[in-house]
């Protein structure tokens, strides 16, 4: 049975600050794991009707029943061997009186384009099966520091681009729909989200990829602005887009893990812009009643593509509209609809072909050194082999980037240094010219596209307003919208300019608690014994 997310139980998480400084007290009702939030997991822990140890195993459950089997969605490439033992680790601190924070004793799932020491960071690829990277990405370590658990490394479009397969992991098929894509590129992380396997994953997003899934599947997703995030240890795709960002069941549980890994990384110049701009806690943006007064926008170029998605989105604004704002629309210049993929693909293939190397070489002896060297390896897989799937989708997107030019060419420069900062002005003049808090549009304007059709990628997805939010290097923020009568998810982003995280998340926490519209996919519903609490 499908049951709604129940966040709204719990009033912007002063509880869950609340649980580290005080001793276990009242013990929380029981509440399925599969609409638990991050703080109602940790009132459990401190209650002690819950342990990391017993958490972990019951996500482990979950991903036995419906990854490895059952509907078998395929969006784990890695079990953590020693997640069980890093809970065990946790639990004890938590009993000594060391609480590291809301992460303590969090599994969290990563999309395995994310380095992690002790795991191979593989990016999809056969050619880096069993590659163990010199140490953590930025995003990583702090996560371990806050006492996340690395549950998993979950699969990915192959390099982080593409349709949601890969040549290691296979295609990831969505919970919701075996036969409708997953979207890509974080199409894993956001299966495995949508199944719950975890309360909390993290994708990477270059032209849509941690929002596009976020959709698909029905959860929340946020492309943070450009530098909050550090991008050390993430393989790259393309440096002058790329973030990393959090994925959840609510908005609620993004603010908790944002404010958990802002901050100057040395090894990210990025993260420069950051400075005196991020905040370390993202909960107090919590209100119920941010809309009251809100002025939005709704960008209805990107409408009119799919009768049911237009009206998940209609009935989005109604219940904006009664909650206190107003929505007037707004229109992008037709120089900016029409150049943007060219703005993008200018960019990100070029960027790509001579970036990937320069990660490539952190690696240990044996594995690809070069772009040439990943499409000379690619080329030997041409039929199944020991686990491992020919990916065409991939092998066209090497060929368009192999005749992409340089980072010294003339159209690159131009494009990098010229048109990207008059994309920014533009967007920065539609919202101060409208008095806009925010654009809202839907992620998606068509609902997953069928893999049963197009395997090679899932069919197209529709003209998207998402690549703006990277050609900007604005945040983004997802949020389940509805649903269409094929029980297929519906979502809306909140767009704005650059470091309006606080805003978005307010914005997008105030719609959520009235929507409620996120769902437990029918496929994969509550396991016996799951109940959390007492």
């Amino acid at each position: 049975m499908n049951t709604p997310l129940l966040s709204h139980r719990l009033r912007p998480l002063a509880l869950a600050a609340a649980l580290f400084m005080a001793a276990p007290t009242a013990q929380a009702a029981p509440v399925p794991l599969t609409d638990a939030s991050i703080a109602e997991l940790q009132q459990a822990m401190s209650d002690g009707s819950l342990s990391s140890e017993r958490l972990v195993s019951l996500y482990l459950k979950r991903i036995e029943a419906y990854d490895n089997r059952g509907p078998a969605i395929h969006s784990v490439i890695l079990i953590n061997p020693k997640a069980l033992e890093t809970a065990r680790a946790l639990d004890k601190e938590r009993k000594a009186g060391k609480l590291r924070g809301p992460l303590h004793g969090i599994p969290v799932v990563l999309k395995d384009n994310y380095d992690t020491y002790d795991l191979p960071t593989t990016a999809g690829s056969f050619l880096l099966k069993g590659s163990i990277p010199p140490d953590d990405a930025y995003m990583v370590k702090r996560l371990r520091e806050a006492g996340a658990i690395v549950l998993a490394k979950v699969n990915l479009s192959e390099f982080a681009s593409g349709g949601a397969q890969s040549s290691l992991g296979g295609r990831t098929r969505n919970p919701h729909d075996l036969t409708r894509t997953p979207s890509g590129s974080s199409g894993g992380t956001g299966a495995a989200l949508a199944a719950v396997f975890a309360p909390l994953g993290f994708g990477t997003d270059t032209g849509g990829s941690i929002r596009g899934p976020s959709t698909s599947n029905g959860i929340v997703g946020l492309k943070p602005t450009h530098g909050l995030l550090s991008r050390d240890g993430i393989v790259p795709l393309a440096l002058s887009f790329d973030t990393g960002g959090p994925m959840a069941l609510s908005v609620a549980d993004i603010a908790v893990s944002l404010g958990t890994m802002t901050g100057v990384d040395p090894a990210d110049a990025a993260t420069q812009k950051s400075a005196g701009k991020f905040e370390t806690d993202y909960t107090k943006y919590l209100k119920a009643d941010a809309l009251k007064g809100a002025k939005i926008g709704i960008a209805r170029d990107f409408m009119g593509q799919d009768d049911e998605v237009d009206w998940v989105i209609e009935t989005a604004l109604s219940t904006m509209r009664k909650a206190g704002a107003t929505i007037v629309d707004v229109k992008y210049p037709k120089w900016l609809l029409d150049s943007r993929g060219e703005f993008y693909n200018a960019i990100r293939r070029p960027e790509f072909r001579a970036q990937i190397g320069d990660y490539l070489k952190t690696l240990k002896p044996g594995y690809p050194k070069s772009h040439d060297e990943l499409m000379a390896g690619v080329e030997s897989l041409v039929s199944p082999t020991d686990g491992m799937i020919p990916n065409e989708g991939r092998w066209m997107l090497f060929k368009q980037e192999a005749k992409s030019g340089t980072l010294e060419d003339a159209e690159y420069l131009t494009i990098r240094d010229h048109a990207l900062p008059l994309v920014r002005a533009e967007l920065d003049g539609v919202l101060k010219s409208n008095g806009l808090d925010a654009i809202v549009y839907p992620t998606s304007p068509k609902r997953p596209a069928r893999t049963d059709i197009d395997p090679v990628t899932g069919g197209p997805e529709g003209r998207s307003a998402t690549n703006f939010a990277n050609l900007s290097g604005y945040p983004d923020l997802i949020v389940p919208a509805g649903f269409t009568t094929g029980g297929l998810p519906v979502g809306i982003s909140f767009f704005g300019p650059a470091f309006s995280e606080p805003k978005l998340i307010a914005l997008g926490y105030a719609f959520e608690q009235l929507s409620h519209a996120r769902r437990l996919p029918a496929l994969t519903p509550p396991l016996p014994g799951e109940a959390i609490g007492r």
